[in-house]
C-alpha cells in the first residue's frame, strides 16, 4: 500500500500499516507540528532561555519536527542542538517525496535523512543535528535536554512508550524547568507524566484535535 498521504493543510504525511497510524494529523501535518512542537515547545523556551537550546525527540519519523526546529534556529539565529531517536527509519526514497521544503520555504530537508546515524552534524551555523537508530528503551544518555518532543505512535499502538517507567527515563534526561510536548492528551499519559515528575498542562489542539499536552519538569 502506498504510504504517502496528503493532509488537509497541503503537506504530506506517511501511513504506517503495522500500527495503522499516520505519522501526523491528517488535518494538517505541518500545522500540527508547528502548533505542538514549535509554538508550545520550542518558542516559549527560546523566550526564557538566552543560551543554546537542547532538544530531544522520541520519534524522528519523517524529520518534520527537526526540519521546523532547524528553520527556527536559522531564522532567530539561536543555537539549537537536536537529538532524535528512531528505531524504524523512513527510507530516503520516501523522504524525497515529502513536500515540506516549498511549504516551510527552506532547503536542505533531505540532509536530515542522508546524514549518518550516531554522529553530530552541523547542518548550519546554528543547528547541530544528531539521530540515533535505536529504540527509546535501549537508548543510553547522560545528557540533559531543555525540550522533549514526544512523538511516538498513539498509546493504543505503542503502549510500551507511554508507561510511567519509560516516561520516568525521559524525565531523568530533562532539566529542571524543561518542557515536554506531545499530541496525546489521554488520561494514562497525563497520569504517567505527573508520576514521572512533570507538572502537566492541557492546551487546545491544532485543527480538529481538542487537546494536547505540555508538561514542565518540576
Amino acid at each position: 500500500m502506498e504510504r504517502l498521504r496528503l493532509t488537509e493543510d497541503g503537506s504530506h504525511s506517511l501511513y504506517n500499516a503495522q500500527y495503522d497510524q499516520h505519522y501526523h494529523s491528517t488535518s494538517g501535518a505541518i500545522n500540527e507540528s508547528r502548533h505542538i512542537y514549535i509554538n508550545l515547545g520550542l518558542k516559549p523556551v527560546l523566550e526564557k532561555k538566552s543560551g543554546p537550546i537542547r532538544i530531544f525527540e522520541m520519534g524522528f519519523g519523517t524529520g518534520l519536527n527537526a526540519f521546523l526546529s532547524w528553520d527556527i534556529a536559522d531564522k532567530y539565529q539561536r543555537a539549537i542542538s537536536y537529538t532524535g531517536v528512531e528505531a524504524f527509519p523512513v527510507s530516503l526514497a520516501e523522504a524525497s517525496q515529502l513536500n515540506y521544503e516549498p511549504i516551510v520555504a527552506k532547503c536542505g530537508f533531505l540532509n536530515l535523512h542522508e546524514t549518518s546515524w550516531g554522529v553530530d552534524h552541523p547542518l548550519s551555523e546554528k543547528f547541530l543535528f544528531r539521530k540515533e537508530k535505536v529504540t527509546l528503551q535501549d537508548y543510553l544518555c547522560d545528557e540533559q535536554f531543555d525540550i522533549i518532543y514526544y512523538d511516538a505512535f498513539d498509546p493504543k499502538a505503542q503502549p510500551e512508550l507511554w508507561s510511567e517507567e519509560i516516561l520516568s527515563k525521559v524525565a531523568a534526561q530533562t532539566r529542571q524547568g524543561g518542557v515536554l510536548v506531545t499530541y496525546s492528551s489521554k488520561g494514562i499519559v497525563k497520569r504517567a507524566l505527573a508520576a514521572s515528575g512533570f507538572s502537566v498542562e492541557k492546551h487546545k489542539g491544532p485543527g480538529k484535535k481538542w487537546h494536547v499536552l505540555r508538561a514542565v519538569k518540576m
